[in-house]
């Protein structure tokens, strides 16, 4: 039994679920923890989706200030009670956001959020790449979707590898936050201030 309650223990640390979910998890997976931890978020996934329509009108405003003064954030999210606005998980996980826009330099939250002007513009600058590559003009939209595919993942925030852990996005790793704390949440805007930037 110490050996299990053990594994309980390493599971919880490493994902934060309850006691319960971590016997669970373990129970299912034949006490693998890299498998537990799958299952897990996986569950916690599907327990997002369930809370994504929930009205978000509590939350955060968070300012960050790195490099002596030369970069600054500001990033509101939103939760939806004034109780997890105060939680120190949710501050966490607010303030990681704007390490990651100070780090990351994303423009927009959301992929939705850029004008259509400007992807226009992109898929333009594409196509003529793929013509002075001298690739056949069969093979041009596949260049080009790949090209705005790497743009988004650069360009939007939910899109990006965190910077604390690559093998996840921040819209997984939002996504996790929702299952664990038990709320929907929402980045709903930031701005990132570099010093002599326009």
């Amino acid at each position: 039994m110490a050996g299990s309650s053990q594994l309980v223990k390493e599971l919880r640390e490493k994902t934060g679920a309850g006691i319960l979910d971590c016997q669970k998890a373990l129970a299912e997976n034949g006490n693998d923890i890299e498998k537990a931890i799958d299952y897990l978020r996986q569950k916690g996934l599907a327990a997002a989706a369930k809370k994504a329509g929930r009205e978000t009108n509590q939350g955060l405003i968070h300012s960050y200030i790195h490099m002596g003064g030369k970069i600054g954030v500001l990033i509101e999210v939103n939760c939806e009670t004034d109780f997890v606005a105060r939680n120190e998980e949710f501050k966490s996980f607010v303030n990681d956001l704007a390490l990651q826009v100070a780090a990351a330099k994303p423009s927009f939250v959301r992929r939705e959020d850029i004008p259509a002007d400007t992807v226009g513009k992109e898929k333009a600058i594409y196509e003529g790449q793929a013509k002075e590559m001298g690739k056949p003009p069969a093979a041009w939209q596949k260049i080009v979707d790949g090209k705005l595919e790497k743009f988004y993942q650069e360009s939007c925030l939910l899109e990006q590898a965190f910077i604390k852990d690559p093998a996840i996005t921040i819209k997984d790793l939002l996504s996790q936050k929702i299952a664990k704390i038990g709320e929907n949440m929402n980045i709903r805007r930031f701005t990132r201030y570099q010093l002599g930037e326009v």
